[in-house]
């Protein structure tokens, strides 16, 4: 198994936590948790692929899903939806930046394959990262995190970018692959615990 194969699996078992978690939370049924899983999940890559013109990924390969329903299974099994609220919200927040670190960085190394630009690569990881989550939110009906949580996309765009320029230099390999997964684990946990923010915009009061 290569770094970017375990990479890959840890961060389609962390979406499938955080969408489960999702579904729980809004009070889903069993076929809405699972589809929230599976959004989140393979939502991004699915996206990721049709940008590219090509068919995805989970279409040709079911490896994906095996782990994401194998996840669905563990999380049932240890009654996950059964912790306490602020446990969840831990659980949540760690499966989501895991997933999110995981997806920036399987999103960039496909756009380096493909010989994109620096902007192409930034938008691969981008939307691999973020696409899920979004067309999970829509669909729950919520604003998506990446328009409103502390440096959520910014994580991704911070390491397609560095990806870009670590590959023109030769310097791609299981050592700083593990270094930015772990750089973009620790900045998005840390946005959130220091609530570090983008400049936002407020309406002016009449």
């Amino acid at each position: 198994m290569t770094t970017t194969d375990f990479i890959q699996i840890i961060g389609t078992a962390a979406f499938a936590v955080s969408g489960y978690l999702v579904g729980y939370s809004k009070r889903l049924d069993v076929l809405g948790v699972v589809i929230t899983a599976l959004l989140t999940a393979v939502g991004g890559g699915m996206m990721r692929d049709a940008l590219v013109g090509h068919v995805p990924q989970v279409f040709r390969h079911t490896d994906a899903l095996i782990v994401v329903f194998a996840t669905l299974a563990i999380a049932w099994l240890l009654r996950v939806q059964r912790y306490r609220r602020t446990h969840l919200a831990a659980a949540f927040l760690i499966a989501d930046a895991i997933g999110l670190a995981a997806f920036s960085i399987t999103g960039a190394q496909i756009g380096i394959g493909l010989q994109l630009n620096l902007f192409g690569v930034i938008v691969l990881a981008f939307v691999t990262a973020v696409g899920g989550g979004i067309a999970r939110d829509i669909l729950v009906n919520d604003v998506p995190i990446v328009l409103r949580a502390d440096l959520y996309g910014s994580v991704a765009i911070f390491i397609g970018g560095l990806m870009y320029f670590l590959a023109r230099i030769g310097w791609i390999n299981a050592f700083t692959l593990h270094l930015l997964f772990a750089a973009g684990l620790f900045l998005r946990l840390a946005a959130y615990r220091f609530h570090w923010q983008l400049p936002g915009f407020q309406p002016r009061r009449k």
